[in-house]
C-alpha cells in the first residue's frame, strides 16, 4: 500500500474515532457493530483503481487525494428556506424530505400527506425508536464489496427511511431533497437510505441531488430497496450536483414475485460520478426497468454499472441507457444481465445509445450477458455516433437556424428515455435541465 493511502486510511480512522463519541452511547446497537465491522474491511480494502476491472475505465484517485470530513464532524451548515425551495422540483404535489449535508432537517420537510402506517423519517430517528423495522432489512441487501460501501458503513448515521405497510398506496410522489457542501470544510456526506414496500404497496421516490454551492464535497451513499411481492416501486434519482464535487452511489435492490421495479437515473452534474444499480429478481413474474440518461460536458466523468440477477424463471428486465457527451468529458456503461440455470422464460433486454457532441469526448460501454438457462429471449447492444448529418441538413433545408435544428436532433434522440418518466411536471423541468447542461436552446 502506497504512503497517500495509508495516511488516508488513518485519517478516516481519527475521524472514526471522533464520530463514536458523537453517538451518545449507541456502542452496543447493531449498527454501531456494523461500523466498526465496516471501518475494518475499510482498513483492509485496497483503494479502487484501475487496476480493477470494475473500475478500469474511471480513476477515482482524485477523490482519495482529499481529506473529506464527515458531515457529522464538520460545522453545521444552515439553509434557508429561499434554497430549499429553489433546489425542489415544482408544479406537481408530493410529500418533502430535506437533507442538509446527510442530515435530516424536518424543519424544511413535508410530511402531512401520507397513508396511515406509512412511515417516512429520519433513519437515525427510525434506529432509535423502532429499530426491528430496520434491523432485518438495512445491511442484508447490500453487501460490502469495496472501499466506498465500507466508508458508508463506517460513518452510517442518517439518510431517508421510506416504509410502506401491505396494501398501502401512497397517491403523492416522495421528494428526498439532498443539499451538499459547505465554505468551511469538504465535507464526506455518507446517506444511508432504506425503501421498503411490502405486499401489493405502491410509492413513488424522487431522489434529488443538488449543491448547496460550488463547493468541493463528496456524496458516497447506499441505497437498499425491497420490493415486497406484486408492489410497484418507481424511484427517480436526478444528480445535478456541482461540478467540483464527487458522487458515488451503490443501490441494490431485491425483488420478490409480481413486484414491478423502475428506476430512472437521470446524471447531470459532478465532476466524477459512478451510479452502481443491482437487482436481484428473485420470484416469479417480476418486472424490473432500467433507464439512464447520463449527459456530459467539460471534464466530467459518468460510469453507470448496473446488474440484473434473473434468479427465478419468467420474469421480464427492460434497460436503457442513453448518454450525451459533449467537450472533454467522458462517459462510461458497464451493463451486465445474468440469467441463472433455473431462471427459464426469461426475457431481457439491454441498450445503451451515445451521442458525441464534440472530438474529444469519449465513451467506453461493455453491454453483457451470461445465459446458464436455454428457453430465454435475451438481446443487448451498443451504438456510439454524433448527431445525423442528414438529419440535420434536411431541417436546416427547412429554414431552422442551426442551433435549433442540433438541439431537435438531442430532443429525438433522448426521447425514449425522457417519455418514460411518468410525472408530466417532472418530465418537463428535465427537458429544461438537458438544453441547460448542455448550452443548448430549449426546445
Amino acid at each position: 500500500m502506497g504512503t497517500e493511502n495509508k495516511e488516508l486510511k488513518e485519517w478516516y480512522k481519527d475521524q472514526f474515532v471522533k464520530f463514536e463519541k458523537r453517538l451518545n452511547g449507541h456502542s452496543k446497537s447493531f449498527m454501531q457493530k456494523y461500523r466498526v465491522e465496516s471501518l475494518k474491511k475499510f482498513d483492509e480494502f485496497e483503494l479502487p483503481n484501475m487496476k480493477n476491472e470494475e473500475w478500469k475505465y474511471t480513476n477515482v484517485r482524485p477523490i482519495f487525494k482529499h481529506n473529506f470530513r464527515p458531515a457529522v464532524l464538520a460545522e453545521k451548515v444552515e439553509v434557508t428556506r429561499q434554497l430549499v425551495d429553489k433546489k425542489l422540483y415544482k408544479q406537481f404535489d408530493c410529500n418533502v424530505m430535506v437533507f442538509v449535508n446527510g442530515q435530516f432537517e424536518p424543519a424544511f420537510s413535508k410530511l402531512d400527506c401520507l397513508p396511515e402506517g406509512v412511515l417516512v423519517d429520519s433513519l437515525e430517528k427510525v434506529l432509535h425508536i423502532i429499530p426491528e423495522l430496520v434491523e432485518n432489512k438495512i445491511t442484508k441487501l447490500s453487501a460490502t464489496e469495496n472501499s466506498f460501501n465500507a466508508l458508508n458503513g463506517a460513518f452510517a448515521l442518517d439518510g431517508a427511511f421510506i416504509y410502506v405497510p401491505a396494501g398501502k398506496i401512497v397517491e403523492k410522489p416522495i421528494q428526498v431533497l439532498f443539499l451538499g457542501g459547505s465554505k468551511t470544510d469538504d465535507v464526506l456526506i455518507q446517506p444511508r437510505n432504506l425503501i421498503i414496500a411490502e405486499e401489493s404497496a405502491q410509492v413513488s421516490v424522487i431522489a434529488n441531488y443538488q449543491p448547496i454551492d460550488s463547493d468541493k464535497y463528496f456524496t458516497n451513499i447506499i441505497t437498499e430497496v425491497y420490493a415486497g411481492k406484486n408492489s410497484i416501486i418507481d424511484l427517480y434519482k436526478i444528480q445535478n450536483e456541482g461540478s467540483e464535487s464527487y458522487h458515488v452511489e451503490k443501490m441494490d435492490v431485491h425483488q420478490d414475485e409480481t413486484s414491478v421495479f423502475s428506476h430512472y437515473s437521470l446524471s447531470f452534474g459532478g465532476s466524477i460520478v459512478r451510479n452502481d444499480v443491482n437487482s436481484t429478481l428473485d420470484g416469479e413474474h417480476i418486472e424490473c426497468n432500467l433507464f439512464g440518461l447520463y449527459l456530459g460536458n467539460n471534464d466530467q466523468h459518468v460510469d453507470n454499472h448496473t446488474f440484473i440477477d434473473h434468479a427465478k424463471p419468467n420474469c421480464v428486465s427492460n434497460e436503457l441507457y442513453k448518454g450525451i457527451l459533449d467537450g472533454k468529458s467522458r462517459g462510461v456503461f458497464n451493463g451486465k444481465v445474468m440469467v441463472r440455470e433455473d431462471a427459464q422464460k426469461t426475457l431481457a433486454y439491454q441498450s445503451n445509445k451515445t451521442v458525441l457532441l464534440s472530438d474529444h469526448s469519449r465513451i467506453d460501454t461493455k453491454p453483457q450477458l451470461e445465459i446458464f438457462a436455454d428457453d430465454v429471449k435475451c438481446s443487448h447492444g451498443a451504438t456510439v455516433g454524433h448527431l445525423d448529418d442528414q438529419a440535420y441538413f434536411y431541417i436546416r433545408s427547412r429554414g431552422v437556424p442551426s442551433d435549433i435544428a442540433k438541439s431537435m436532433l438531442i430532443r429525438a434522440f433522448v426521447s425514449d428515455v425522457f417519455e418514460k418518466i411518468k410525472i408530466t411536471e417532472l418530465r418537463d423541468q428535465i427537458n429544461r435541465l438537458i438544453f441547460e447542461h448542455l448550452q443548448r436552446v430549449e426546445i
